[in-house]
């Protein structure tokens, strides 16, 4: 199975910032003990890529990527700290060859048809919709299920568990992505159970929306 088909055998990915170095490995750990095991580390902090490192040598049962990639030397850095896909909140082209050329699977950000489209015909099915809320949320992700049959999306931005029941219903939508269950006080505190807590809660508001494994729509 690819790696990401296999992030879509999970419901929610985390969107995580690391702010402070000791927190990754106690905060990754909770979100895999909670039943989220695909952690999207931003690339948004300087202790980014040395959070992704550790995450991915100490966390057993972690899929851990970068997020934010938004430049070829970023896909580099992210692949040599050890991360197993990338994320990025847009897909120029040269950013989405780049993670070809290094062979880093990536979900291209997209906000329109066009965008999709464009990414679709340089290889990329997987995609990330976002900024999802602020371009229209489920309805517009829905809307793109006829026309561009084939293509399947995480919605990141916006997503929350008001509304994670209209993305997840979505026959085009695989998974969804949030930073809901990661608190900044919580982090800040440390308290690392509440946060497993939060994001065994995420996973079962997930599925009790109904949501179902649509992995092998994916044949990347």
């Amino acid at each position: 199975m690819s790696l990401l088909r296999s992030l879509a055998r999970h419901p929610i990915i985390p969107v995580i910032i690391v702010e402070q170095i000791e927190d990754a490995v106690p905060l990754g750990q909770a979100l895999v003990d909670g039943g989220l095991p695909v952690l999207e580390v931003t690339l948004r902090t300087p202790v980014a890529l040395d959070a992704i490192k550790r995450m991915a040598a100490e966390i057993e049962g972690a899929i851990v990527g970068a997020g934010t990639l938004r430049h070829s030397d970023d896909v580099q850095a992210a692949k040599a700290a050890g991360a197993t896909f990338g994320v990025s909140p847009g897909s120029p082209a040269t950013l989405l060859q780049a993670a070809q050329d290094a062979g880093l699977p990536l979900l291209p950000g997209v906000a329109s048809a066009t965008e999709a489209m464009n990414a679709n015909n340089l290889g990329y099915q997987f995609l990330k919709f976002f900024p999802a809320e602020a371009s229209g949320g489920a309805k517009a992700i829905a809307a793109l299920a006829s026309p561009l049959a084939g293509l399947v999306f995480c919605p990141t931005g916006g997503v929350s568990p008001a509304n994670l029941r209209d993305y997840l219903s979505c026959p085009n939508v695989v998974c969804a992505g949030g930073s809901w269950m990661l608190p900044k006080d919580l982090i800040a505190a440390k308290n690392w159970t509440k946060i497993r807590d939060l994001a065994a809660e995420a996973r079962a508001a997930a599925l009790a929306a109904g949501w179902q494994d649509k992995s092998t729509a994916i044949n990347a």
